[in-house]
């Protein structure tokens, strides 16, 4: 399952990687050539020893918050709903259909991209969202329209990525339909 890691987890795990071994080697390697060892490095050593204590513990605040920024929230009394914007038809057997419309995203599915697996939150200012980013421009103020917000996340520009290979056209449609539904309010 290592393909499925995000780069904050993938981080956090060669922070402690490196951590483990440099535990493990001043511990058990080192003394056995050295046994005066850390001796008048000792200055060094618990520098380096602060400095990895340090890293790991940033890497695990930081996965901390990206993992809930990644969960949605649920409130209660809600139900799920789909990322595929519909209508209901009926038919002459009063079955009713399903039709994907595709003109429009779903702002609630496009919430949950926008705060976790887009990132989007790291670089853009959005208050509905509890964004506070200060790379990209403030969304709030921007009150960018829905055509505006899905041409530039699906082509970026500007210091934005283009994320029409990384995003499905559906979540572009949804990180736009969010974003322009509650940007300014």
């Amino acid at each position: 399952m290592l393909l499925a890691l995000t780069g904050y987890e993938t981080a956090l795990l060669v922070v402690a990687a490196v951590f483990i071994v440099f535990a493990l080697t001043v511990a058990l390697v080192i003394p056995r050539s050295r046994p005066e060892f850390p001796g008048r490095q000792l200055g060094i050593f618990l520098v380096i020893c602060v400095a990895l204590f340090a890293a790991q513990l940033t890497a695990v605040l930081v996965l901390a918050e990206v993992g809930e920024a990644d969960e949605p929230v649920a409130h209660e009394g809600t139900t799920p709903t789909e990322t595929t914007p519909s209508e209901t038809t009926t038919t002459g057997d009063t079955t009713p259909e399903t039709e994907t419309t595709g003109a429009q995203g779903d702002p609630v599915a496009g919430k949950v991209v926008f705060i976790g697996s887009a990132g989007c939150i790291g670089c853009h200012t959005l208050s509905d969202a509890g964004a506070s980013g200060s790379v990209g421009p403030n969304l709030d103020a921007a009150k960018p329209s829905y055509d505006k917000a899905a041409t530039q996340v699906t082509n970026g520009g500007g210091g934005m990525p283009p994320f029409k290979g990384t995003l499905t056209e559906q979540q572009i449609q949804d990180v736009a339909a969010y974003v322009s539904s509650v940007a300014g309010s």
